[in-house]
């Protein structure tokens, strides 16, 4: 019973990581140092509404096609403007600190963008090697549309070293409205998953030690 129990857990969470999430390996720097180069990541597909501070896998067809992962900084109603007197990105009158992005660095040139209903805002964490809606200002005002996000990142996998789920972001608190969205059931899939094979482990182990105990208290009898 144990080890059936354990399978239902380890079979059952691993199904749901497979279904929900697919995996992204980051290919450039435009992420960091929140993603490095490398990285790969498992990302939530669909994952529902978008809000500001998540970060997305995305592919626009202005941008060239291809996929891309950003951060969220504004959405449908939105103005985002750079910046401020303390270098800081504002999003509707709100100045937003941004503790993944390096405080060293520059936002870059001045811009100010009214994000359409239904469209995104987004930015990489590497404000001065991200090409991203800052890029493409001239094609409405950078913004992509929100239904061209695919998957919503949650956790890094590889490597080992770097593994771990993304908490919540406060940046956007201040703002009000659509923050970091919820997050999908990765974590507890991923505990599921671990605990039964862990489960199928002990009980084997403790079955094959048990036997090996009978055995040997059959010889002694005998």
């Amino acid at each position: 019973m144990a080890i059936a129990l354990g399978l239902v857990l380890m079979l059952g969470g691993f199904g749901l990581i497979v279904v929900d999430y697919t995996p992204y390996r980051i290919p450039t720097a435009s992420m960091s140092p929140t993603l490095q180069i490398g990285d790969t990541v498992l990302a939530r597909k669909g994952g529902g509404a978008v809000g500001r501070g998540d970060v997305v896998v995305f592919r626009d067809a202005l941008w060239g096609g291809a996929v891309m992962v950003k951060r969220v900084v504004a959405v449908g109603g939105d103005t985002v403007a750079c910046c401020d007197s303390g270098n800081r990105l504002t999003v509707n009158g709100k100045a937003v600190d941004e503790p993944y992005v390096d405080e060293q660095q520059l936002q870059g040139a001045a811009f100010s963008v009214e994000v359409p209903a239904g469209r995104l805002f987004l930015m990489g964490d590497n404000r001065l090697g991200s090409l991203d809606s800052r890029t493409h200002l001239d094609v409405a005002g950078g913004t992509v549309p929100a239904a061209d996000v695919v998957a919503r990142v949650e956790a890094t996998v590889l490597p080992l070293g770097r593994a771990g789920m993304f908490g919540r972001t406060v940046a956007f608190d201040v703002v009000g409205g659509p923050g970091t969205s919820g997050r999908g059931p990765l974590e507890p899939a991923a505990y599921a998953t671990v605990a039964g094979a862990v489960l199928i482990v002990v009980t084997s182990a403790v079955g094959a030690l048990a036997g090996l105990v009978r055995r040997i208290r059959r010889r002694a009898a005998a």
